[in-house]
This record gives structure tokens, sequence and C-alpha cells, in this order.
């Protein structure tokens, strides 16, 4: 069976990376496609004799917001398996890497950067409900996209649907790339412990500390209660990847160990999910 892979998301979130990374994975990748001319590149693929199975097109939106949304729905009721994979980035962080290169954002005529960015923002939210995943690149440089996209897609073809956990702090902001977001703020935190504001959720001293929180393991079990009817449910429904944030307060104390928690909660429950602490450290 063919399959699609379509690249897209913000300006300057790392098209350019992951279809590099895609092409040395041995997918064909094809550069600023025309959403119009997907149909034709189906077509080729999937004609008798072609070689061709795994084919990678980064769209390039700005200009083909509509057409790309036509494309999809046209292509998902082809015979192939289709995936949008979704690149994001925080508007600073963008702004940023536009001033570094110098280089001027496809949407932005006299306006600031920043203006583009949050107009092409606003535009792109449909296209991004639609994808199968999302991947925020800020806090990534060119290797560790590499590396995230590699390890995204060399699980891939292990387990049906594919899981990933990761801690935050809410004072660096919600992660770009979640689908499910826990809120942990309700159970006391060990910042305020004198002893314990130096360790993190991996140290023992916070993890007793939280795990003998009246709170703490009712959460966990009615979490566990909720997970059997939702996993099976994203499997049936050919979801391929699930992202799912626990937040605290600065990403430190509670919501390292509770993600650490619910890795152990997929893994009993048969999957193999990466576990995350974005925020540790900062």
């Amino acid at each position: 069976m063919s399959e699609f892979l379509i690249i897209t998301g913000v300006s300057g979130a790392g098209g350019s990376t992951a279809g590099d990374t895609f092409e040395d994975l041995g997918w064909f990748v094809i550069d600023n496609l025309p959403p119009a001319l997907i149909s034709k590149v189906v077509e080729l693929v999937q004609q008798p004799g072609s070689t061709t199975e795994r084919v990678a097109l980064v769209v390039r939106t700005e200009h083909y917001l509509q057409e790309l949304a036509t494309a999809l729905e046209q292509l998902r009721k082809s015979q192939a398996r289709v995936r949008v994979l979704f690149l994001e980035a925080s508007d600073e962080v963008l702004v940023r890497r536009y001033e570094n290169t110098r280089r001027r954002h496809p949407m932005s005529g006299a306006d600031r950067v920043s203006e583009a960015i949050e107009r092409e923002r606003a535009l792109l939210e449909e296209v991004k409900s639609e994808a199968d995943v999302v991947v925020d690149t800020s806090d990534l440089n060119v290797h560790q996209l590499r590396d995230r996209l590699l390890d995204l897609f060399t699980r891939d073809a292990e387990v049906p649907l594919q899981t990933n956990v990761v801690s935050f702090g809410y004072k660096h902001g919600l992660p770009l790339d979640v689908d499910l977001v826990f809120d942990c703020r309700f159970l006391p935190n060990p910042h305020w412990v004198e002893g314990l504001r130096p360790l993190t959720g991996l140290d023992e001293p916070v993890q007793e500390y939280v795990r003998a929180q009246p709170e703490t393991a009712e959460f966990l079990k009615r979490l566990d209660d909720l997970l059997e009817l939702l996993l099976p449910a994203f499997v049936k429904e050919g979801k391929s990847y699930l992202s799912i944030g626990v937040g605290c307060t600065g990403g430190t104390h509670r919501s390292v160990f509770l993600a650490e928690e619910l890795g152990a909660i997929l893994r009993k429950r048969g999957f193999q999910p990466m576990v995350k602490h974005r925020d540790l450290g900062k």
C-alpha cells in the first residue's frame, strides 16, 4: 500500500529540515508542491509498475490554504495511507529565526514579521486541527528536530498508536503539540518544602511527597480509567499519534513525577510511551 505524508505548518518551523530527514529515511520527497498537483502525484505512484511506495510532500501553505484542504480531502479517500505532519513554533522563536536569517516572511508585506506570523497562524488553524501529529520545534535545533522525526517515524510501524508524555510548567507556557492536557496544580507544591525545593520529580523524596497526598492515588486511578476508554477508541479511529501533557507551576516537581506515572500506566496497557520533561532545569 502506498503511503503519503503531507509536511506543512507555520513558515520558519522547519519544513526544509523535515523534508531532508524523510529523504534520508528513503521517502520520495517533493518540496514546495502546489496542492492542486497532489492528485497527479497519487496517480503516478499508484499506477501499475510504480516502485515508489512512500512519498513526503512539503507544502508551503501561504498561497494554497483552500487548495490544501480540498487536496487532503481527496487524498484521504484514496487507498493510500495518509498522514499530516504539522510543524509549530512559538511566535518569539519564529521572529528570532527570521531576524537571524534576515529572510522575509512569505506573508509579510509592509507588516512587521510578528503581524505576518499572527495572520498565518490564524489561517492555519483548520489545517493544524486536521494534522495527525504536531511537532513543536521552538526548543529544537536542526539536529534535534531530525532526531525527533526519526524517533517518531522509525517507531511508527512498531505500534498502532504512538504515545508521548511531556511534563511542563505553566509559567513557561503550554506545549503547542499536545492532544490532551492534565493540570496537576491541585496537589500541594513541593517547591514550598525547603528540603524538596532543589530536587525534582525524578528524586525519591519528591516522589514520596507527591505520592503521599490523598488526591494523588485517586487522580491516577481516574486517569487510568479514562485512558482505558480513550486509547482503544483512538486506535479504532485510526489515530497514529497521541501526545499528553502534564503541567504544574514550574514543571519541576509534580508534573515530572506524574508524567513518569502516566508513562507506567501506558506501558501497562501495552503502549511504548516516550516520556520527556520539557522544563526540567529551567
